[in-house]
């Protein structure tokens, strides 16, 4: 079974950074689309970043400038550099993709489990 899998969480002091990775892993054919979301307490989920196969990349309004999502193909594993964090950056991250697995040979959405993100002094 596929799994995408999360790392990088933690506290953080505001204007601090912090990397997230999240690597997929199983019988995966091919990998189209990986980003991030993240949800809030109180909030609805909304999309970070997101970055296809080919490197072409989509931030939300907020991060931009602040956040760098990137891939590693070969490793299928995508990233998510985050500087200059804000406590309204406060949220669970979640990894996010859509690829092809071997045993199904269709196109469906995954999801990790999350990892904490905490922006405060």
């Amino acid at each position: 079974q596929v799994q995408l899998v999360e790392s990088g969480g933690g506290l953080v002091q505001p204007g601090g950074s912090l990397r997230l990775s999240c690597a997929a892993s199983g019988s995966i054919f091919s990998i189209n689309t990986m980003g991030w979301y993240r949800q809030a307490p109180g909030k609805q989920r909304e999309l970070v970043a997101l970055i296809t196969r080919d490197g072409s990349t989509n931030y939300a309004d907020s991060v931009k400038g602040r956040f760098t999502i990137s891939r590693d193909n070969a490793k299928n594993t995508v990233y998510l550099q985050m500087n200059s964090l804000r406590p309204e950056d406060t949220a669970v991250y979640y990894c996010n993709s859509d690829l092809i697995a071997t045993t199904t040979k269709s196109l469906r959405d995954y999801w990790g489990q999350g990892t904490q993100v905490t922006v405060s002094s």
